[in-house]
């Protein structure tokens, strides 16, 4: 199983961010995506590329549906050939692995829009 096949864990009082060496090791897979912030207020970004708004907009209703679908939600900037995308454990302040998933995720969901790159 590829960690855009996983699925998200709910966030509650007894979930923590994960440790630098859970970030190092789930990084690669989704290496594409920056790494922002320090500490605990970390964020992974990335801005994919489209031939046409129309294909922005097929990606960001497609990465919005994934994450209703998961219950976890990003920040997503939709522009006329571009979208950028952050995502974070909003209650946790910080990186959490159902970032690294549904990265992995909006990378599969850009590649099935067309994305020219990201």
């Amino acid at each position: 199983m590829t960690l855009a096949d996983e699925h998200c864990a709910p966030i509650n009082a007894d979930s923590v961010l994960a440790s630098a060496a859970e970030i190092a090791a789930l990084h690669p897979a989704v290496g594409a995506w920056g790494i922002g912030g320090r500490g605990s207020a970390c964020k992974l970004e990335n801005t994919f590329h489209f031939e046409t708004f129309a294909q922005a907009l097929a990606f960001t209703n497609a990465v919005g549906e994934a994450a209703e679908e998961e219950g976890h939600h990003p920040r997503i900037v939709t522009e006329w050939g571009r979208v950028t995308v952050q995502w974070w454990a909003h209650a946790l302040g910080g990186l959490h692995r159902n970032d690294f998933i549904m990265a992995a995720r909006a990378d599969a969901i850009a590649a099935w829009v067309g994305a020219t790159g990201g």
